[in-house]
C-alpha cells in the first residue's frame, strides 16, 4: 500500500473520532518517515507506507493527542516539547500574547510572570516578543517546569528565563520572584468539575490544569485578589477564562479594584482579561 493509499484508510478510521481525521493522518505519516508535512506532500506519496505509521495511528485512534504522540506543538511561531505533564498549548492562548503587544509595544515590560506555566508557551512567546525582559515561569508540577526549563534552552531563552515550583494558594508564593511585574500572564485550570470534554482532553491531559471546582472559578478567586500587589505601576495582567466566564473573572478583578477589558480570539470568543490598576494602568 501506498502512502497516499494509506493516508485515505487512516482518514477513514478517524473520521467519527477527529474533526481533523486527514490533518493528523498525516502529520503521523510524516513522523513515521521522518520527514515534514510538506515533504510528506510534495515527494512521498508514492512511497510504500512505513510499518512505524501503524503504532502511531493506533494511539490515535485509542483519542491520544497528536501532540502528546508527536513530543512537540506549535505556539505564536514557536516549537514545543509537550508531554502529558502540561497542558497543550492550543491557538486560543496566542490572545494573551497579541493583547500584551498592542498594549504593551512603547512600554516593553521589563519582568513578565506567568502563573502556570506548564509548557511555558505564554511566556517563552511573550519573551520572543520583548527581547529586553526577563522571565519566571511557576508552576505546582515539577514535571511540568522541566518540559518548560527545556524548552526554554532549545529556543536560546534560558537565560532569560527561571522556573520555580510555586503553589499560588500557599503564603509566601511570590517571594524571590524578582517583581513587581509589567506583564503577568496566566492560564489557571477554568474547567466545571462535570463538564463534559473530549476524550482526549479528559483522559490525556494533565487534570490539576484543567480543572477549577463547580462553576471553574476557583482558581480565579485566589489568583486575582493577589495581583494587584505583583503589578508594576501601569503593569498589565492577562488572564485566560472559559469563553461562557467573562462577567465573572472581570467581576472578581473588579472588586478588587482592577480595571477589566475583554479580549476575543479568533472565533470571536471571549477568551482574555486584561487586568490593570483602576487608576491608570494600560488596559
Amino acid at each position: 500500500m501506498t502512502v497516499a493509499e494509506r493516508l485515505r484508510e487512516a482518514t477513514q478510521q478517524l473520521g467519527p473520532e477527529s474533526s481533523t481525521g486527514r490533518l493528523d493522518a498525516e502529520l503521523l505519516m510524516a513522523a513515521a518517515l521522518g520527514a515534514s508535512r510538506s515533504q510528506l506532500l510534495l515527494r512521498h506519496m508514492r512511497d510504500p507506507a512505513p510499518a512505524a505509521f501503524e503504532s502511531l495511528l493506533a494511539r490515535r485512534l485509542r483519542d491520544e493527542p497528536v501532540a502528546y504522540i508527536l513530543g512537540t506543538a506549535e505556539f505564536y511561531g514557536l516549537e514545543l516539547e509537550v508531554t502529558p505533564a502540561v497542558l497543550i498549548p492550543r491557538a486560543d492562548s496566542e490572545t494573551a500574547i497579541e493583547a500584551a503587544r498592542e498594549a504593551l509595544h512603547h512600554a516593553p515590560p521589563e519582568r513578565i510572570l506567568d502563573c502556570g506555566t506548564g509548557s511555558g508557551a505564554l511566556l517563552l512567546a511573550a519573551l520572543s516578543l520583548f527581547p529586553s525582559a526577563r522571565g519566571a515561569g511557576i508552576d505546582r508540577s515539577a514535571e511540568a517546569l522541566a518540559v518548560a526549563a527545556r524548552n526554554a534552552a532549545r529556543l536560546g531563552l534560558d537565560q532569560r528565563s527561571e522556573f520555580h515550583v510555586r503553589d499560588w494558594e500557599q503564603p509566601g508564593w511570590a517571594q524571590d520572584l524578582g517583581g513587581p511585574f509589567g506583564l503577568i500572564l496566566a492560564n489557571p485550570p477554568y474547567v466545571e468539575d462535570d463538564a463534559p470534554l473530549e476524550a482526549a482532553v479528559r483522559d490525556h491531559e494533565p487534570s490539576g490544569a484543567l480543572f477549577a471546582g463547580p462553576e471553574g472559578l476557583d482558581a480565579y478567586r485566589v489568583l486575582i485578589p493577589q495581583l494587584p500587589a505583583l503589578l508594576a505601576p501601569s503593569g498589565l495582567a492577562l488572564v485566560e477564562i472559559g469563553h461562557r466566564q467573562a462577567e465573572a473573572v472581570s467581576a472578581i478583578g473588579t472588586a478588587c479594584g482592577l480595571a477589566a477589558t475583554v479580549h476575543r480570539d479568533l472565533g470571536d470568543r471571549p477568551r482574555i482579561i486584561a487586568f490593570s490598576d483602576d487608576n491608570g494602568g494600560v488596559a
